[in-house]
């Protein structure tokens, strides 16, 4: 072990002072950049080339919010436990079975010439954030590398990794693995947390007041978790939207051509194998047809902070031809394949920003490894399109592939990827309409919805969910959208999942004997519900009932969940009168204990709170906050806002995830958005755009989005260039 003192000389070691000819390309880049700011902070990065731009871009979301940049990259390398301790250490492992930083950077070499560019201007650009910020230290990157960019190429860190449990690596890899060590908790695939996922609507010109397109970007991700950001260049990118923090390209947004709208879960991509294994005296390997395949032992370092000291964990990994192992059952071991291609993943990420057409964003997508995303697209050509998944391997409809398949069978090998035409997709449907909220393919145009059996099932793996009845309810009641009607619809406060559960409450409750003590009890708040027109609203007790109601059946909606089954239908099938009566009297109980009475509307509970730059914030009842009245997706909320992570000790809910960045697009001769973000662009309490987007985000009102530099100019607030 070395003491934190060792380790920090050694940090300071890294920070090599920067060399003539590191300044010399560091300060040509910023030469050719200028940033401009408009009233809001957004950066608008006017770049000569792409790569000058990245290097903008880089430098203005280091200048907002380092610390997540940098954390991003710790998570993505697999090196959280170095800040965390042991606690993160099968965190750390999980990245690593995946991410090789040596195999990174063979991919960068190899990459083209182009990228490599863009890949050295992403690492230029936070390292001249470092060299002219002196005062800012950071955590554990003292240097960024053009190769981490290849860390993670969309927009969630980790993607498809994080699928794989934690709690399985540490019991088969916390101890010595055994042929017949049995898994730690029941699949290895985790749920999604609540919330998770994005709306997203297209809107045809037969449906538009102004026959223009029209595009709504509403992704549901933990808070400022993206920024909001415009890369324009000389050599023809112009896009603005959300990246995540560190990433050089806009992961959700727009050109002045088209526009593009991400979705979770589309197809099933991700696979698991049960390997017979077999122990030999050169060690152990696995079944396969009629041979007997060896597993791969890998040894991986896994440094973590230990109270004053850093120790290092060495793990033996095992790999199969399919890819890791990740847990052990019944006398097999379990692999997981999924797509690790970065090259071509940012490829695809970075290029489809600067399409133009249909057809050259449909080029761009038979890239194919986009692998946790759904696509809506709108384009200036009056162009709508739906694709549902990008990377779909093909294979064997007669095995379940959401279950672990015999890897010993040959069979169950993926037989290439589908091409784009043979995936779920729509364009122009005559719906005139197209709507994707993580739910399934099969509503997503109403009558004009691709049909179920004409694909395998695992080109689909999310069922219905509220949300996708409710975007089905407005889309459908709509005509001549323009930019503010659409943005109401995806407003629309109706809760749908309570016109199904509430009439089970009340027959239970009507079913109540006079005598029984819950009949008067519960007279009141019954009546309350019936009366409710199932809309949420910041005054509105009823809102109150039903949805801290619904919420307190935690371990049936998270069964649903794991389970793939609609949650409602699920709730409906599991309750009994008992468990729905019993539960509305423990609310009531809650409510006038915490509140005085439990005739508490929704926004003195559910409120807005942004107090600290901190990316786990602390939350506090005597602290300023803004009542909302979105609700939890799961009860058909469009605009989604709920709580994930460590259980809060608060009375009040403060949310920490749901709508983030929002944007509604109309694609006309010019392009027009507006957009909302969660509190404000950067994470420094200090900055006057930490929270002035807060009062906008907790009422739903949108603010113009400047697109055409002559806008922005006349909006700016600060032009400068880098370093400056």
């Amino acid at each position: 072990m070395k003491s934190l003192f060792l380790r920090a000389i050694f940090l300071l070691c890294l920070m090599v002072p920067a060399t003539a000819t590191d300044l010399a390309r560091w300060e040509k880049h910023a030469a050719a950049v200028t940033i401009i700011r408009d009233t809001w902070g957004i950066p608008h990065v006017f770049g000569q080339t792409d790569a000058d731009t990245v290097f903008g871009l880089l430098y203005a979301q280091a200048e907002d919010d380092f610390n997540r940049i940098e954390m991003n990259y710790v998570n993505a390398l697999g090196r959280l436990a170095e800040i965390e301790g042991e606690s993160a250490l099968f965190r750390d492992l999980r990245m690593k079975l995946f991410i090789d930083p040596v195999e990174l950077r063979e991919n960068y070499a190899a990459a083209p010439v182009w990228l490599r560019a863009l890949m050295d201007a992403f690492a230029d650009g936070l390292n001249f954030y470092l060299h002219t910020n002196s005062s800012v230290r950071p955590k554990l990157i003292t240097r960024f590398e053009p190769w981490m960019a290849l860390a993670f190429t969309e927009g969630s860190i980790g993607g498809d990794i994080e699928s794989v449990s934690i709690k399985n690596l540490e019991a088969f890899y916390g101890a010595r693995p055994s042929l017949t060590h049995t898994e730690a908790v029941p699949s290895a695939l985790t749920p999604p947390p609540e919330t998770q996922g994005s709306n997203g609507f297209a809107i045809a010109p037969a449906k538009s007041a102004s026959g223009h397109a029209l595009l709504f970007i509403n992704p549901h991700t933990s808070f400022y978790f993206r920024p909001e950001l415009h890369a324009i260049s000389a050599e023809g990118l112009n896009a603005y939207g959300a990246a995540t923090w560190g990433q050089f390209f806009i992961y959700q947004g727009f050109n002045d051509r088209l526009g593009w709208m991400h979705t979770s879960n589309g197809a099933d991509v991700i696979d698991e194998y049960l390997l017979p294994v077999v122990q030999k005296p050169s060690g152990p390997a696995y079944r396969y047809g009629a041979e007997e395949r060896p597993f791969t032992a890998k040894k991986i370092v896994l440094p973590y902070k230990s109270g004053t000291a850093v120790a290092e964990r060495v793990v033996t990994a095992y790999f199969s031809h399919y890819g890791p192992v990740v847990r052990a059952t019944d006398g097999c071991w379990v692999a997981v394949k999924m797509m690790n291609d970065p090259v071509p993943a940012l490829t695809q990420s970075y290029r489809r920003t600067k399409a133009r057409t249909y057809i050259e964003f449909t080029e761009v997508m038979a890239l194919r490894t986009n692998t946790s995303n759904n696509t809506v697209y709108a384009d200036a050509d009056g162009n709508i399109a739906y694709f549902h998944g990008n990377f779909v391997p093909r294979r064997d409809p007669r095995f379940n592939w959401k279950l672990p398949v015999d890897g010993a069978d040959p069979t169950t090998e993926w037989r290439g990827l589908h091409p784009i035409k043979e995936t779920i997709r729509l364009f122009n449907p005559a719906s005139g309409w197209l709507q994707n909220t993580n739910n399934w393919p099969f509503s997503a145009a109403g009558p004009s919805s691709p049909r179920v059996a004409d694909f395998p099932a695992y080109m689909w793996s999310a069922p219905e969910n509220a949300r996708g009845l409710n975007a089905v309810r407005v889309l459908s009641a709509g005509s001549a959208f323009t930019l503010d009607t659409l943005i109401a619809a995806g407003y629309d406060p109706t809760l749908l999942a309570f016109a199904q559960l509430l009439p089970a409450l009340f027959s239970s409750y009507d079913a109540l004997p006079p005598s029984d003590p819950r009949s008067a009890a519960l007279a009141d708040p019954i009546a309350a519900l019936r009366r409710w027109d199932h809309r949420a609203a910041v005054d509105s007790v009823p809102t109150t009932l039903a949805i801290l109601w619904a919420q307190s059946f935690g371990p049936i909606i998270a069964e649903a969940r794991s389970r793939e089954l609609v949650v409602v239908d699920h709730l409906l099938a599991t309750l009994t009168p008992p468990q729905m009566l019993d539960a509305l009297t423990a609310v009531l109980a809650r409510l006038t204990r915490d509140f005085g009475a439990w005739q508490t509307p929704w926004g003195e509970i559910n409120r807005f709170q942004r107090v600290s730059g901190e990316i786990d914030q602390k939350f506090s009842d005597s602290a300023p906050s803004l009542p909302v009245a979105f609700a939890p997706s799961d009860w058909g909320s469009l605009p989604a806002y709920g709580v994930s992570g460590a259980p809060q000790t608060t009375r009040r809910i403060y949310g920490n995830r749901g709508n983030s960045f929002v944007a509604a697009v109309e694609f006309g001769p010019r392009v027009r958005a507006k957009t909302l973000l969660a509190g404000g662009v950067s994470g420094d309490p200090d900055s006057p755009h930490f929270n002035d987007q807060a009062a906008l985000y907790a009422a739903g009102r949108f603010k113009e989005a400047w697109f055409y530099r002559e806008d922005i100019e006349r909006h700016a607030e600060r032009t400068y260039r880098p370093g400056q």
